[in-house]
């Protein structure tokens, strides 16, 4: 019975777990769109809370799309495959938007430039082991590694706005952005060490 239960049901493509994983990208254009309207063509500073706003519901829908698909039954292979697709695809437009408006740079972008490169390591590894028909799990500490990332990226939207409420806001935000970039690096060593044995021959 637990066998049963534990295998990956059809998709549901209208599960709500799999809606508030769509609702994820669907707002990364609204999240840059807003920082790009404020930083670039030059906003009111309230477009950087309203952007901060759609970014922390978007994290929210991280916790939630899981919580909802295990409590209901509702884990599905659509799920598994788009929600750390969705992480991947916010985290890296708001890191580029960020550095293309002046909020990372300098040696933050090394930063920036190591959450990326992980990311599409990691990317690669699971298509090759995918055709070997190898699954590598997400570990916990990679899922805190994707929480310091969605804060250090927060403090950074909310940027000059936040200044006013916070100093040193985007000090905070580089700062965790560091621990995030260590952190990255080593869970993307960690992917590197497990998929080794199935890429030796």
């Amino acid at each position: 019975m637990n066998a049963v239960s534990s295998r990956p049901l059809p998709a549901r493509p209208l599960a709500l777990p799999n809606l508030l994983t769509y609702g994820r990208i669907a707002a990364i254009p609204v999240v840059v769109g807003l920082m790009y309207w404020q930083s670039i063509i030059g906003g009111a500073l309230w477009l950087r809370w309203a952007a901060l706003a759609v970014f922390i519901g978007a994290g929210i829908s991280d916790i939630l799309d899981g919580y909802f698909a295990r409590m209901w039954g509702q884990q599905s292979s659509l799920g598994r495959m788009l929600d750390p697709i969705a992480d991947k695809l916010l985290v890296s437009s708001c890191l580029l938007m960020l550095a293309a408006e002046g909020s990372i740079r300098g040696w933050a972008l090394f930063a920036a430039v190591i959450i990326l490169c992980r990311e599409i390591l990691v990317s690669g590894l699971r298509e090759y082991l995918a055709e070997l028909r190898v699954g590598v799990p997400v570990t916990r500490l990679a899922k805190y590694k994707t929480i310091g990332q969605m804060v250090a990226i927060g403090f950074l939207i909310a940027g000059d706005a936040g200044e006013v409420v916070l100093p040193q806001t985007t000090l905070i935000g580089i700062t965790l952005l560091w621990l995030s970039a260590i952190l990255t690096l080593y869970t993307g060593w960690d992917y590197m060490r497990a998929s080794l044995r199935y890429m030796i021959d």
